[in-house]
């Protein structure tokens, strides 16, 4: 099972050894897809978690036990074919790899299976092509 979520840390736990616990203590794999980690501040994760699903509810309910606001990402992006100019600006954004330019028609092909939902592309686009869905 995997599924992809925020975690969102306070100046009480942001330096715990949180997620290595994941993995040692429920034998969770995750990928960090998006850090914000600012000293005695709120900052969050994003990330998939897999694992079993029974391992995966123990990890979720360690998370929430610690204080970590635990937010699952319901949400996708989409890219509206109308407003795309394929600049391939999104490409350069993209941390996974979902956005990549076809060579040789230059053309930006968009892979919603490999996409984090990290928005990064929604903001890069300067025709408001992607868009996010929840």
């Amino acid at each position: 099972m995997k599924n992809t979520y925020v975690l969102h840390f306070d100046q009480s736990n942001y330096d715990q050894p949180i997620v290595y616990r994941l993995i040692r203590d429920y034998d969770l794999v995750f990928n960090i897809l998006k850090a914000v980690i600012l000293p005695k501040q709120e900052s969050y994760l994003v990330m998939e978690i897999s694992g079993a699903k029974e391992q995966l509810e123990k990890g979720l309910s360690y998370l929430l036990d610690q204080g970590v606001r635990v937010d699952p990402i319901n949400k996708s992006v989409r890219r509206n074919e109308e407003k795309c100019a394929h600049c391939g600006a999104c490409t350069a954004i993209c941390p996974t790899g979902a956005l990549a330019v076809e060579r040789p028609d230059m053309v930006v092909v968009f892979s919603p299976e490999k996409c984090s939902v990290c928005g990064l592309c929604v903001t890069a686009c300067p025709f408001r092509a992607m868009e996010v869905s929840f």
